[in-house]
């Protein structure tokens, strides 16, 4: 009783602090675990305003690509007029700016943002107002160059005076916008410095994420020239608002990159700026990505190509990780090309495992990766055949129930032997209440003369625990369930319970399960006991809504067991 006791303390005092420091952070005040996100005011300097800080670099060094500006302004020459060319497909809204060639904005059209609130009680007013509730109106962004975000994909070429993503481009006429029966719309931009001429070509694909980059590079000079190609995703270092342990809509941004050899490593901007970074420095495989929640951008060169990764402090508060491609030697008069592809999507596990190897990785299920990787590829079996990830997550509680019903039933046999034996504990408990030593021995030898483990109760919660972690870091790293609904008030199971119908449904479970166990000795541990589903019914109002609904599942389905366990499996003389 005493092991027990212990846990259930545990159990309670993580529950009351997990509970305190989510409230803590739901009035904005700070974490005890989790920093808050920065409010400050961003001190973003553009990439432009970074570039032009090493304008007469000259022949840039690889080190310094993210900081690449050397002035290519030809004395004499006519100016190019600088504009910004929007590409549309079924899946992306993309600007692109000829300055430089770079990807500016990128809007992903077949996904919403969230609705962020600045307390947890506004989608529960918002139902009852005489307004509908606020629904998401705007695409997600990904690339973006504005006073609160900077994020841009940027190339070029170095070793040299040649064109870079600081260089004035000219666009080739075409299509912009990719027509019904058109399978990709592709933009041509064109640069040449010093007789060097840098031809890039971006191709869109229909329902594809991927965008295809091909650097051509011709050498209209006398002498052979070696350049090589970059390609970064550069990013700002501000920590973005919202978020928190348990919400499925907390915000992240982290650079990563991947290699055979070293596998996959995340990164962060506080060690890019201190320069201690540690990742794989050169390789002829792999990708470097920027990571945020439920999406990705990826830079995917060839594989097989040699390439040197870097990742860089470009100016106060903006970053880059990127890739060096030797193209090699060109002659006069020849043309070298260079191809790469840059994915800017969702973390979708069947598209990542499909595009480079490792880029899965991407998807961070937390410590208990090894756990949750199986259970969501059972819940995507499931889905696949209902179509509904709520639907999904309760007949998926039933399998688990049922794969775990042998070590449920004897924890259940357990508890009913506890519930005869009790007076006898009590008794125990009387008779040597002034000498722990001796009550202890007397708990020990009664539990080995009627065959009890006093751990047996626990049993059927502390094996479902890893599963209950795993499956919330599916639901935090699954874009396939965001705004995924179930049925009626709940329209995205990665947010919470809007009404907190299922919290309370939850709590009444909890309540009936917990009759149906013995009644702790120890009048505190009983106590304790009573308040344990309201405990864990105020935690579950900001708990996603799935894996509530996981719960309360597992509940009604524990109490049905307990039924026939306690009416069909255990002899008379266990019974109370």
């Amino acid at each position: 009783m005493d092991i027990k006791r212990t846990v259930l303390w545990i159990i309670f005092s993580m529950s009351l602090l997990l509970l305190w420091d989510n409230w803590a952070r739901h009035t904005g005040k700070a974490s005890m675990f989790f920093p808050s996100a920065n409010q400050q005011a961003q001190q973003n300097t553009k990439a432009s305003a970074a570039a032009s800080a090493s304008a007469n670099a000259g022949t840039l060094p690889a080190a310094n690509v993210a900081a690449a500006a050397a002035s290519n302004a030809v004395p004499g020459a006519p100016e190019i007029k600088r504009e910004v060319i929007t590409i549309t497909t079924d899946v992306f809204k993309a600007d692109i700016d000829t300055q430089g060639g770079e990807l500016k904005r990128l809007e992903l059209l077949q996904f919403k943002a969230a609705v962020h609130h600045d307390h947890w009680y506004e989608p529960f007013l918002e139902l009852f107002s005489s307004k509908k509730a606020a629904q998401p109106s705007q695409n997600i962004v990904l690339f973006d160059q504005s006073a609160k975000r900077t994020y841009l994909a940027q190339s070029g070429l170095i070793g040299g005076n040649f064109p870079n993503h600081k260089s004035a481009f000219v666009a080739k006429p075409g299509v912009r916008t990719l027509t019904d029966g058109a399978k990709q719309v592709q933009l041509v931009l064109e640069s040449e410095v010093g007789g060097v001429k840098l031809t890039k070509t971006l191709t869109f694909k229909r329902g594809d994420y991927i965008i295809d980059v091909r650097h051509e590079v011709t050498n209209n000079t006398t002498a052979a020239i070696t350049p090589s190609v970059y390609m970064q995703l550069l990013h700002d270092g501000t920590k973005p608002e919202s978020g928190g342990m348990f919400s499925a809509t907390g915000e992240f941004y982290a650079p990563a990159v991947y290699s055979e050899a070293e596998k996959f490593q995340k990164l962060d901007f506080e060690k890019i700026e201190k320069n201690t970074a540690s990742h794989a420095m050169k390789a002829d495989n792999g990708w470097v990505a920027m990571l945020q929640h439920f999406f990705v951008s990826a830079v995917i060169p060839a594989d097989k190509a040699q390439r040197d990764i870097f990742t860089k402090k470009v100016d106060t508060n903006l970053y880059a990780v990127g890739n060096i491609l030797p193209v090699g030697s060109v002659a006069p008069g020849a043309t070298v090309a260079n191809d790469l592809r840059l994915y800017s999507g969702p973390q979708s596990t069947a598209s990542l495992e499909q595009i480079a190897p490792g880029l899965d990785l991407v998807k961070d299920y937390g410590m208990l990766a090894f756990i949750a990787k199986p259970l969501f590829w059972l819940m995507e079996l499931i889905h696949n055949v209902i179509g509904n990830w709520g639907w999904t997550i309760v007949v998926f509680t039933i399998a688990i129930k049922l794969a775990l019903f042998p070590l449920s039933a004897a924890g259940y046999r357990s508890m009913a032997k506890m519930k005869v034996v009790t007076p006898k504990m009590q008794a125990v408990r009387e008779r040597y209440k002034n000498d722990p030593q001796k009550m202890n021995q007397a708990m020990m030898e009664l539990y080995k003369t009627e065959k009890i483990n006093p751990l047996g109760g626990c049993f059927p919660i502390l094996i479902q625990m890893p599963i209950f972690l795993a499956l919330y870091w599916v639901l935090q790293a699954s874009v396939e369930m965001r705004g995924a609904p179930w049925m009626g008030w709940i329209t995205d199971l990665t947010l919470p319970d809007p009404l907190f119908i299922l919290p309370v449904i939850y709590a009444i479970s909890m309540y009936i399960t917990t009759k149906l166990n013995p009644a702790p000795a120890d009048p505190v541990q009983a106590k304790m006991m009573m308040y344990m589903p309201l405990i864990f019914s105020v935690m579950f109002f900001f708990f996603p809504s799935g894996l509530v609904l996981y719960w309360v599942v597992n509940n009604i389905l524990s109490i049905g067991q307990q039924w026939v366990i306690n009416n069909k499996m255990i002899p008379p003389e266990h019974k109370a």
